[in-house]
Formats: C-alpha cells, structure tokens, sequence
C-alpha cells in the first residue's frame, strides 16, 4: 500500500541570515510506522545550522532530552494487541486521518481525525479497528515521571 506524500517546509536563514525555506518536500519515511519530521537535540532547541534532523524514529529518542515531532501512520488491523506503554513525556497528538483507539488500563477512547490528545505519562497504547490507515502527529517532550514512570 503507497501511503500518500506528506509536505514538509522547515524555515532558516540563508547565507547572508535571512529567513528562507530551507526545506520543502515530504516527511522522510525510513521506518514503516514512525518517522521523524524534525526532532530537536535539547531544549532550549538550536536553531542555527540548516542539518536535516527528520527521518528514521526509534524509541530511545523518547529519553534523551530531545523534543520529536512524529508522523505516525498505523494500517487497518495494526495493534490487535495494543502495545502498552509509558513514556517520561507529555506527548500532544493531532489525527490528521482515519481512526485510532486509545486504549487505556481503565478505558478505551475512539480517536478520528481533527481529534487532539494530550497524553500526560501514562500507561496507553494504540489500536487501528478502522479499515482505512490512521495517520497521527506528535510532539514529545520530556517530562518527569508520573505514576510508576516509563516502562520503555
């Protein structure tokens, strides 16, 4: 299945410092359901430099002290077995398309598109019972433990 192009325009300065785009195109798909548009090393973000920090998404990158922001796209039938979760981070995620279930230890909550979560640490996983691909948005940020804390 082709999953359809998502644009991408990162802002920077050209060589005499003046506002431009310096990229524009679409999310780099590296890894088949997470990938990177842009992820910032530490917070305060470093903006100088015109490096391409988008592409291939891995879970450790949720507790380096980075910021991520996610594009995440999930086919019908992914997560049967939603994989639970915590995180040290406030994720805030937007549906962009199709359904998603959050699924929780006490609920399960229907997701679809123009939906907004803020999901504060806790256990969570996710589920795709719709027969079209749920695509998501994400942007995490660290955060100090809650509850037990992370269990990834």
């Amino acid at each position: 299945m082709s999953l359809p192009a998502i644009r991408r325009v990162v802002t920077g300065l050209d060589a005499q410092g003046r506002s431009c785009v310096v990229i524009d195109g679409p999310v780099p798909r590296v890894t088949p359901a997470a990938n990177l548009v842009w992820r910032n090393h530490a917070v305060p973000a470093d903006n100088s430099g015109s490096a391409d920090t988008g592409g291939g998404y891995e879970m450790e990158q949720l507790h380096d002290g980075g910021v991520n922001f996610i594009l995440t796209e999930m086919p019908p039938g992914e997560g049967a077995e939603a994989f639970m979760h915590a995180t040290d981070t406030i994720d805030y995620l937007a549906v962009m398309s199709g359904e998603i279930i959050m699924v929780l230890e006490t609920e399960e909550v229907v997701l679809r598109a123009g939906d907004l979560i803020v999901d504060r640490g806790i256990v969570h996983g996710w589920r795709n019972d719709g027969s079209e691909v749920a695509t998501m948005v994400s942007v995490t940020v660290p955060a100090l433990p809650v509850g037990k804390g992370r269990t990834v």
